[in-house]
């Protein structure tokens, strides 16, 4: 699923849908789910996209080429005008029943229904499998979350054998909650502990049956967390799939920036260096960073960079990122850019008072995230200490308390916040 509006994630969407959001450096949000898709074996993939779709559909041309041998593919599928409904998709489960008729071009007994902004590692053979196994119609994808964090889920009740007798999307009244917590027999079994009650959040990965995906989808019915799966209890079986590795929804700039700077640190809850399950990208060809005479600790730098003298900590850097002489950045995501600038281009930007793209000297920026292709002059410093969330001038928000500098932004010489 390519994801909607990703209101909860402006200013970082909007120029781009949520799935093509940059990510940890090189990546874009989209090539977790794909990339696993390809380590689980499953090579025929539909992106159902709707939202500021050009730079998503950008990037998997240039990134997902199959071979002609094994029948493969990474097929986009944006909402269309057709002879029977000329609306765009409406939630989940339109955008899924519109695009039936593609999905019918392949022969196939499943379906596997995924997110594209999630940032998580899983073998989906274990789920397929298991579905198969318990004969199910429906299998959902849970994680194991302590009460106190489940705020904005889809909460399941599960019995011990994991079917699945009660689905509740996001609720918030405390005693619901807690009526959903998992059972001592089911929480015996699980690898991971904790102190506190847990409940089973819906990870919105679904496996369906192929008929029971068209029956299910016989309606009017937007969305699945919040339609189509409580319909379907108790008229189909429906299981659930524990998952106990790491898995975060990037819903927000908080989470996002959080998610990123996890990254950084000596063992990061997703690992990137994985050998047997590696993340997929665009290959660019782009030359090894060049870092002089710099201090840097527990910092992620992308491909194609040039650092000078310069003092980073706990950040992650993007490719093509260009800092200049003497700057300070603490907590800093830099997607970087999109290109190189010539010589000449830079002079003639510097002539008219633009700042090149990159970071100038003696600049000091923390708590920030810094979008591709922005230009920050010299001696600028950048902060969301003591300010309010909001639109700022030249091309700055605070969100969440993160300062957030959006694409192609341009911020002068000498300026402060």
């Amino acid at each position: 699923m390519g994801g909607g509006r990703g209101t909860r994630l402006f200013p970082l969407t909007k120029e781009r849908c949520k799935p093509a959001v940059p990510l940890a450096g090189k990546y874009r949000l989209v090539d977790i789910p794909i990339s696993n898709c390809i380590n689980s074996g499953f090579n025929r993939i539909f992106l159902l996209s709707q939202f500021l779709t050009a730079s998503l559909h950008r990037h998997i041309q240039k990134s997902f080429h199959f071979d002609a041998f094994n029948g493969g593919f990474v097929d986009i599928l944006s909402a269309e005008q057709t002879n029977l409904s000329n609306a765009w998709y409406e939630g989940t489960a339109d955008a899924v029943r519109r695009n039936l008729v593609h999905f019918d071009g392949h022969a196939h007994e499943y379906i596997l229904i995924l997110s594209g902004d999630q940032l998580y590692r899983m073998d989906f053979q274990k789920i397929v499998r298991q579905h198969i196994e318990t004969k199910a119609d429906v299998t959902i994808a849970a994680i194991p979350f302590p009460v106190s964090k489940v705020e904005g889920l889809g909460l399941m009740r599960v019995a011990d054998d994991l079917t699945i007798t009660e689905f509740v999307e996001k609720p918030k009244d405390p005693a619901i909650i807690d009526g959903l917590t998992l059972s001592p027999a089911l929480e015996s079994k699980l690898e991971t502990k904790c102190d506190e009650k847990r409940c089973l959040a819906s990870m919105g990965i679904y496996v369906f049956s192929r008929d029971v995906l068209r029956r299910a989808l016989e309606n009017d019915m937007k969305d699945f967390g919040k339609e189509i799966i409580p319909a379907l209890l108790g008229k189909a079986r429906l299981y659930a799939h524990i998952f106990e590795g790491y898995w975060e929804d990037i819903g927000t700039v908080s989470a996002f920036f959080e998610a990123n700077l996890a990254l950084a640190q000596p063992l990061p809850p997703f690992n990137f260096f994985d050998r047997s399950a590696p993340i997929y990208t665009h290959a660019r060809y782009l030359p090894a960073s060049k870092i002089n005479r710099c201090s840097i600790d527990h910092v992620v730098i992308g491909d194609g960079c040039i650092i000078t003298n310069s003092s980073l900590k706990h950040c992650v850097i993007g490719i093509r990122s260009i800092l200049g002489e003497n700057c300070n950045l603490e907590d800093v995501v830099m997607m970087g850019a999109d290109y190189y600038q010539v010589t000449k281009e830079v002079d003639g930007d510097r002539a008219r008072g633009v700042p090149p793209i990159g970071i100038g000297r003696n600049c000091r920026i923390r708590w920030a995230i810094i979008d591709k292709n922005a230009r920050i002059g010299d001696d600028v410093t950048l902060s969301p200490e003591g300010k309010a969330d909001g639109d700022y001038p030249n091309g700055i928000v605070i969100r969440d308390g993160v300062l957030c500098v959006t694409k192609g932004a341009s911020i002068p010489s000498g300026y402060k916040l």
